[in-house]
C-alpha cells in the first residue's frame, strides 16, 4: 500500500508542477498575449526550480519556525527521533513555531531532507500520547513521500494568488478589454489554485492518519489529538500568518474559525469527525463501515 501511495504521489508531484505552469503560461496570455505567455512560462520554470529545492525553507520561515535540537527542545525531539525509529525513516529536522494556536505540518522534498513543526500552543494542550499521534501522522506523510507535493502547492498557489491580485492593479482604467481579462484572473487563479490543493488534500490525510496510528501504536492516541485541536480550532482566532494556500499542509485546518468566503468549498481536510469515526474503526472500537 505505502508503495503504491509514494508512486501516486510522485505522479501528482510532476503532474502539479505541470499544471500550475500551464495555468502560469494562460494568465500571461490573459494580460498580455504571447509576449506575456512566454516570460510566464520561463518564469514557472524557475518557479519550479525553487519550489522544489526551496519551497521547505521559504513555508518555515513564513511561520517564523526555528529548529531546535535535543538540547534545546529535549522532549519533542526525542520524541520525534523515536517514532522516525520505528517508522523506519531518517530523523527530520525538527521545528517549533511559537504559537497559542495548537497545530503541526511536515515538510521537505523527500525523508532525507524532511522537517516537522510543531507550534508552543500543540506541546501545551496535548500529552504526550496525543503528541505521539500528531509526529506520527505527520511522519506518515514523509513516509508516504506528500509533503513535496503539499509544500509545492503551498509555493505555487501562493504566487499565482500575488500575481492575480497584481493583475487588477495593472489594468488600465480606459482598457476595458485589459481590466476584464485581469478581472477574470484575478478570480479564477485563486480558486484553480485552492481547488489543486483540495484534489491533493483530502484523501491523503486520511492514509496519513492510519499509517499515524501505526507509527504511534494506538490510534486513538490521534484521534484524541485531533478532537482536541479541532475544538480550539473552531472556537479560538486562526493561526498568525496561515493563508488558503498553505492550510493544507497543517494536521487540522489553521483557517477553520476564518470568516473566509468560500471557506468550506476550499476545505483542505476531511471532516474531523470521519477521521476519528476511521481511526476508531482501525482500533476496533467500532464495526468497519462499508
Amino acid at each position: 500500500m505505502i508503495e503504491e501511495l509514494i508512486s501516486v504521489n510522485m505522479v501528482k508531484t510532476f503532474f502539479l508542477m505541470a499544471l500550475m505552469t500551464a495555468l502560469m503560461v494562460a494568465i500571461g496570455g490573459l494580460l498580455g498575449g504571447s509576449m506575456w505567455a512566454t516570460i510566464m512560462l520561463i518564469f514557472s520554470i524557475g518557479m519550479n526550480f525553487v519550489s522544489y529545492w526551496f519551497s521547505d525553507s521559504i513555508v518555515l520561515k513564513t511561520y517564523g519556525a526555528r529548529e531546535v535540537d535535543e538540547n534545546t527542545a529535549p522532549q519533542i525531539y526525542n520524541l520525534v527521533a523515536d517514532l522516525s525509529e520505528k517508522a523506519e525513516l531518517p530523523m527530520p529536522r525538527v521545528y517549533i513555531i511559537d504559537s497559542d494556536v495548537p497545530n503541526a505540518f511536515a515538510t521537505g522534498r523527500n525523508p532525507d531532507n524532511a522537517a516537522v513543526a510543531v507550534t508552543t500552543g500543540i506541546m501545551k494542550t496535548l500529552d504526550y500520547n496525543e503528541m505521539a499521534g500528531v509526529i506520527g501522522h505527520e511522519l506518515a506523510h514523509v513516509k508516504h513521500r506528500d509533503i513535496l507535493t503539499g509544500t509545492i502547492a503551498a509555493s505555487m498557489a501562493g504566487v499565482i494568488s500575488l500575481l492575480a491580485q497584481f493583475s487588477i492593479f495593472s489594468s488600465s482604467d480606459d482598457d476595458n478589454g485589459g481590466f476584464v481579462n485581469s478581472l477574470l484572473v484575478y478570480l479564477l487563479a485563486p480558486i484553480a489554485a485552492s481547488l489543486i490543493q483540495m484534489a491533493i488534500s483530502r484523501s491523503r490525510e486520511y492514509d496519513a492518519d492510519k499509517t499515524g496510528g501505526e507509527i504511534c501504536g494506538n490510534p486513538m492516541y490521534l484521534a484524541s489529538a485531533l478532537e482536541k485541536i479541532e475544538a480550539y480550532a473552531k472556537s479560538e482566532p486562526p493561526l498568525h500568518d496561515a493563508t488558503p494556500a498553505t492550510a493544507h499542509m497543517f494536521i487540522i485546518n489553521p483557517l477553520e474559525n476564518s470568516k473566509q468566503k468560500l471557506k468550506n468549498l476550499f476545505s483542505t481536510h476531511p471532516l474531523t469527525s470521519d477521521r476519528i469515526a476511521r481511526l476508531k474503526e482501525q482500533a476496533g472500537l467500532v464495526p468497519a463501515s462499508n
